[in-house]
């Protein structure tokens, strides 16, 4: 049941108009973006996807796209299912299963949150049971959903509760329990990375995949990371990894989400803005960052075809 999530993984962006209004007609432009920048796996409609701004029939919407898009660009879908509602994480599980999708995830319960761990694996149990051959992955970012379990007792209670668990997606910057994670049951579980600016001290641990924003448009700086540190060129891997981090840090200066949104416009996927309650930059900002990021060699006139606004 595990697809291995190795490599880079894309956690895309959900594309609206300039009205915010869903656009999935853009998907296939940001299919072919990331197929063209060697990126062979997408993770839709997670955190960088606003899943939690996207009313039921948009994320659906989003899902038929991708299911058409993914498979012309020979790219592997994995759908975060994840909500408030279990019953609305089930339907989507489902959907994704009938879309032939590769994986789910599921982020845990946020507004009602699990008191115990058992608590959290009854919720994945019921998400993954609705798409029983579909491998699925618990989503564990602590920072935003406030549960916070160490990942190992949840591996150790799920991986008796859910057939069809593959493993988890670690947003998580607790590397030691990273470690023990990758090494629970001689590595069984699947354990790709969800932190950008630390996948060279992830990768050190033993990562073998990561699931991440800044891959949507800087997926050459991370895919020359991690050759380097293949290599043994550790260097290299950690001046790679201080561009990253430089990098996210003036996107995050005026609002990550919009700021990350409109670098995809001036590669020429225009995904639209950031919706409420995330704020977007002003034009202003965005004319400063647009002239920050020459600085890096990732970016500069030479790569922009979108419109400066």
């Amino acid at each position: 049941m595990t697809p291995k999530l190795h490599g880079l993984v894309a956690a895309t962006h959900t594309p609206f108009h300039p009205d915010a209004s869903l656009a999935p007609e853009v998907v296939p432009l940001q299919a072919a973006h990331l197929a063209a920048n060697g990126v062979g796996i997408v993770f839709i409609t997670g955190t960088t996807g606003e899943a939690h701004s996207l009313t039921r029939d948009e994320r659906l919407a989003i899902y038929r796209a991708w299911a058409v898009a993914g498979p012309a660009y020979n790219l592997r879908v994995v759908a975060h299912v994840g909500s408030n509602c279990l019953e609305d994480a089930k339907a989507f599980t489902a959907a994704a299963a009938e879309f032939g999708f590769e994986a789910v995830a599921a982020l845990a319960p946020s507004y009602f949150k699990p008191r115990r761990v058992d608590s959290l694996v009854d919720c994945c149990a019921a998400i993954a049971a609705a798409a029983p051959g579909l491998p699925f992955y618990y989503y564990d970012i602590p920072t935003l959903t406030g549960v916070v379990f160490d990942p190992l007792d949840f591996l150790a209670a799920a991986a008796v509760r859910i057939p069809n668990l593959a493993g988890i997606k670690f947003t998580n910057d607790d590397l030691a329990a990273y470690a023990r994670c990758i090494g629970f049951e001689q590595g069984r579980f699947d354990i790709p990375w969800g932190i950008d600016e630390k996948l060279v001290d992830a990768l050190g641990t033993g990562a073998l995949g990561a699931v991440g924003s800044t891959y949507n448009f800087a997926a050459p700086l991370y895919q020359e990371l991690i050759a380097a540190f293949q290599q043994g060129d550790i260097q290299t891997a950690r001046t790679l990894q201080r561009q990253s981090v430089g990098l996210v840090e003036k996107l995050a200066a005026i609002g990550y989400f919009g700021a990350a949104k409109a670098l995809m416009g001036w590669l020429g996927v225009p995904v639209g803005p950031a919706r409420l309650p995330l704020d977007n930059p002003t034009p202003a900002q965005l004319d400063a960052l647009r002239a920050e990021l020459g600085e890096f060699p990732w970016f500069g006139p030479s790569q922009w075809s979108g419109r400066p606004d």
